[in-house]
């Protein structure tokens, strides 16, 4: 299908701005600020662009930006470049960004930035925005209350439909969302939500009340703001309403801050995975000292836990010097068993993480987890059994090799899977991410049980 008018400007525009940037005309590009596309459009695009231009050419770039633009543009920036911006921009240029920041992008900003910004940013702000600030900074860091956005469209059950229309006419444009319409009582108190087609197909005499169907879910501004990811995965719905504790609708949670939060989580859950201190910012953001700082702290406590496998070995020593064919499968009986726990944590960690998993099904899960290892033991140890005769040097110790192999296998294969399943329980019993049970923690647990298990069957069979 051929481009329209509108699609081609729209992929024509970051070739005119790079030429007009790499000329530096600065007024010309302030003076096409009225040909700019959507801001949804824009934005993407003028990200790149902003990002690949000189640092001492960026704010000149910024200020030829129309302010919603420049304001969408800011709240995806990382803290430290915002703040370099803003310290360019003069106080009636910075007031007139942060007045076109959504409430909720706007707190984000205020909390990453350094706390000398923060107080600057917050005494040029309205004393409704500074008190809607305020607000919102005052729920908890990790809580719903943080992602809410205050405007909302809210109308009464006893309404007609030509007052709900006057309605969001009103109040939509300040509104993040409007596809979804509050209905609330006199005091707040949240009743329903309602699509809007639902009110424009509907006469215009007609009554909220005969279109409720009161099927609506909500988050409370104190949950987890995981919980809002839950949820809104559950439902399928675009917003979710924020209500307090008696239920009075307080503000709205957008799909786009939602995916903000699970693409945060799922990246914390990957660091904590890999034994990593989770990243607040863009990885190029971070020194080589700061990298340092976010992996010595697990690594120095995973080197003394490896020292207990050295403490294993040199209690059967012993064994090892008259054996030595045993020494061969230690990697692989080791290996086996910590893939097999991280294969198990996995799955597990991410049914709680998604709800799929509810903690009081622990015994449940530990229960089909046992099974499970049990028959991955059964098929992996006949393996082991039949690779422990063909290189167990002899018939008669290859016999015995086999079985050494084969009983370490099933038994460490159960007890990882095991360990590895009820860990996870436990950490979110005890309010802790459990991720933390993943990865090299779970391996180096297992280096240590594997080699005592292994030499255990070793005892049995050749001493």
């Amino acid at each position: 299908m051929a481009d329209t008018p509108d699609q081609l400007e729209q992929a024509t525009i970051p070739d005119e701005l790079r030429a007009l940037i790499d000329n530096r005309n600065w007024k010309e590009l302030a003076r096409r600020r009225s040909a700019w596309p959507d801001i949804d459009v824009a934005a993407p695009e003028m990200f790149d662009v902003l990002m690949d231009v000189e640092k001492r050419d960026r704010v000149l770039l910024f200020r030829a930006l129309p302010r919603d633009l420049a304001a969408e543009l800011l709240s995806w920036l990382d803290s430290e470049t915002a703040d370099r911006l803003l310290l360019e921009l003069s106080d009636p240029e910075t007031r007139a960004v942060l007045a076109e920041l959504d409430p909720d992008d706007r707190v984000s900003l205020l909390e990453e930035l350094p706390a000398t910004a923060t107080k600057r940013l917050m005494s040029l702000l309205s004393p409704e925005d500074r008190a809607e600030a305020r607000l919102i900074l005052g729920y908890p860091e990790d809580s719903v209350g943080r992602l809410m956005d205050p405007d909302y469209v809210a109308v009464r059950p006893d309404w007609d439909m030509a007052r709900v229309l006057e309605q969001v006419r009103s109040f939509g444009r300040e509104s993040a969302a409007v596809s979804v319409i509050y209905v609330t009582d006199e005091a707040g108190v949240l009743i329903d939500a309602l699509p809007l087609q639902r009110f424009v197909v509907s006469p215009a005499d007609r009554i909220v009340r005969d279109i409720m169907d009161d099927t609506y879910v909500s988050v409370a501004a104190t949950d987890d703001r995981e919980e809002a990811v839950r949820v809104m995965q559950r439902y399928d719905q675009i917003t979710l309403p924020v209500v307090d504790s008696g239920r009075v609708l307080i503000g709205i949670v957008t799909f786009d801050d939602v995916m903000d939060v699970a693409e945060q989580e799922t990246t914390e859950d990957f660091h904590r995975g890999a034994a990593v201190t989770p990243l607040r910012r863009n990885y190029w953001d971070y020194s080589p000292y700061l990298l340092i700082r976010s992996r010595i702290g697990w690594l120095v406590a995973l080197v003394f836990v490896h020292l207990l496998s050295a403490g294993v070995l040199s209690a059967f020593e012993h064994i090892m010097a008259q054996y030595v064919v045993l020494t061969f499968f230690i990697p692989l009986v080791i290996a086996t068993g910590g893939n097999s726990g991280i294969q198990s944590a996995t799955m597990i960690i991410r049914s709680i993480s998604t709800g799929e998993v509810e903690l009081s099904q622990w015994f449940k899960a530990v229960l089909k987890e046992t099974v499970a290892g049990l028959g991955i033991g059964v098929l992996l140890g006949l393996l082991g059994f039949v690779l422990g005769v063909i290189l167990g040097r002899g018939p008669e110790i290859g016999l015995q090799v086999g079985a050494i192999v084969a009983f370490t296998l099933l038994t460490i294969i159960v007890a990882t899977n095991l360990f590895s399943v009820v860990l996870p329980f436990v950490l979110t019993k005890l309010n802790l991410d459990p991720a933390l049970a993943s990865g090299p923690f779970i391996t180096s647990v297992v280096d240590v049980a594997g080699l005592m298990i292994y030499f255990a069957w070793a005892g049995v069979f050749l001493l």
